[in-house]
């Protein structure tokens, strides 16, 4: 029979731990028999799903697993929900998948029941005997992740097993996964980063996944005091938290827990140099970054062996062929020169579904565009924005907001920060900064105080103002919403 190969690798861990719950511990086997159960139920006495969409909602664990992999080997099309997800966000992802099922954990029931699809337990799916199961092949279609929709509704991103089967190995490869790693996971199932980077990547391999529905630092740190993990991945804003809360003589057991690990990566955000700085001052960790995205899995990645550039995203990964095109369509060969970020490979997804015209419109010539801009220095690449959101056009210069933001994160007043280009009648655009401050910072001082750190074309003629937010607030802004502030 064939087996999709990270079902098949899983026999080889049968007796190892695969996940972990609070104190409970559960084996691949017992991941194989539940996913093996949830697969029949599925089917119905059907053969075959035949990449029928299923959308299933559960927070990081045993039962999220079993879901994911039950569905892929009764041969359906996974689409995982968030937890957190609004009405209208869950109506579209539905909606626009034509999910044909509903498969969720009883504590997430409530949210389905004015939802006319069907809805079905997974407690009820567990006491379904196994049966015979069909053959998938690694070109089928095996998950739609929906993406954040920064300019438009969020588009359904499908990726076939051979693509995911591509990324994780990608990563294995790249970051040396072994069997005898272990990774506390508490990031959100329905993106890229703990579906494939950690829950993936650790399953492939045969390692344990420390599961928790959030990042709740007096569960995980813990743990990490008792050195218990290998790997630990977080976005920068837990490594912001963490930094400001760990303190060397209150803390050493956590930070030495910390610094013990194998490794570290930083993802889904640019992380600013001064937490990159800090971070190796607290733990003598150079903190790994990365790039990728929904459609494509990781791109690139600073080596795990080597220099890790602090503001760069490394190399390209095994098996992926990334390419810089100007706006002329030229293909850009020189360093230092900016261009849109184009990659092809196996990992690159197949399609957004019911999409053709877009999907189309997606690729050159077998490259996918990022839609990302960014530029090669002395063989790393380093992220300048979204050509759509992050590239303010001002005067005839092309102005990279995360890097104002990366440099204006270097003042001792700024907390956090977010730029965007507004509409002006003499530059095209002027540069405006809505920031959370720890103090008074005045237009002026942040203009004087700018020269030297950032080309004055980019910042000191042109920054239009300063809006001041509370603390804590800029979280709960969206880049695409950060204009509104300025009406």
């Amino acid at each position: 029979m064939l087996e999709l190969p990270l079902i098949a690798r899983a026999r080889s861990f049968e007796n190892r731990h695969a996940l972990r719950e609070g104190e409970v511990y559960r084996s691949y086997g017992e991941l194989l028999d539940a996913s093996a159960r949830i697969a029949a139920a599925l089917l119905g006495g059907r053969r075959d799903l035949e990449e029928a969409r299923i959308a299933f909602m559960a927070p990081a664990s045993f039962e999220y697993v079993a879901i994911q992999w039950g569905i892929w080997r009764a041969g359906g099309i996974a689409v995982p929900l968030s937890v957190h997800a609004t009405v209208p966000e869950l109506a579209h992802a539905l909606g626009d998948s034509d999910a044909c099922l509903i498969l969720v954990t009883r504590a997430e029931a409530d949210r389905f029941a004015s939802e006319e699809r069907a809805l079905l337990l997974v407690d009820d799916a567990l006491r379904c005997e196994a049966c015979e199961l069909p053959e998938i092949r690694h070109e089928r279609r095996a998950m739609i992740l929906y993406t954040s929709g920064t300019t438009n509704k969020p588009k359904g991103a499908v990726s076939t097993h051979a693509n995911l089967q591509a990324q994780i190995e990608a990563l294995v490869v790249a970051w040396e996964w072994q069997a005898d790693d272990r990774i506390p996971l508490f990031l959100p199932l329905h993106h890229i980063h703990g579906i494939i980077n950690v829950l993936g990547c650790a399953l492939w391999s045969g390692a344990l996944v420390d599961v928790f529905p959030r990042f709740d630092p007096a569960m995980v740190l813990p743990r990490v005091a008792a050195g218990e993990y290998s790997l630990f991945m977080a976005v920068p804003t837990i490594y912001a938290k963490l930094a400001t809360q760990l303190e060397p003589d209150s803390q050493r057991a956590v930070l030495k827990g910390f610094a013990a690990m194998r490794l570290m990566v930083s993802g889904s955000a640019a992380l600013p140099a001064s937490l990159h700085r800090r971070w190796a001052e607290l733990t003598s960790q150079s903190l790994l970054e990365r790039y990728g995205m929904t459609e494509t899995g990781m791109i690139l990645s600073n080596p795990l062996h080597g220099e890790r550039r602090s503001g760069s995203v490394g190399q390209p990964l095994p098996g992926v062929e990334v390419r810089l095109r100007s706006e002329t369509g030229e293909t850009i060969t020189t360093a230092n020169e900016a261009g849109e970020i184009q990659v092809r490979g196996p990992a690159v997804f197949l399609e957004y579904w019911q999409l053709p015209e877009t999907s189309a419109a997606s690729f050159e010539d077998g490259w996918f565009r990022t839609g990302d801009m960014g530029i090669r220095e002395d063989g790393y690449y380093r992220i300048l924005g979204r050509l759509s959101v992050d590239i303010i056009k001002s005067g005839g210069y092309k102005l990279s907001a995360l890097e104002i933001e990366a440099a204006l994160l270097e003042h001792p007043a700024i907390r956090e920060c977010a730029v965007i280009g507004l509409e002006d009648d003499t530059w095209g655009e002027t540069v405006a900064v809505a920031a959370v401050l720890e103090g008074d910072l005045g237009l002026e001082d942040l203009q004087h105080w700018s020269k030297g750190r950032l080309s004055s074309y980019k910042l000191p003629r042109r920054l239009l103002r300063v809006e001041s937010l509370p603390r804590n607030a800029m979280g709960k802004v969206a880049k695409k919403e950060v204009g509104k502030l300025f009406r």
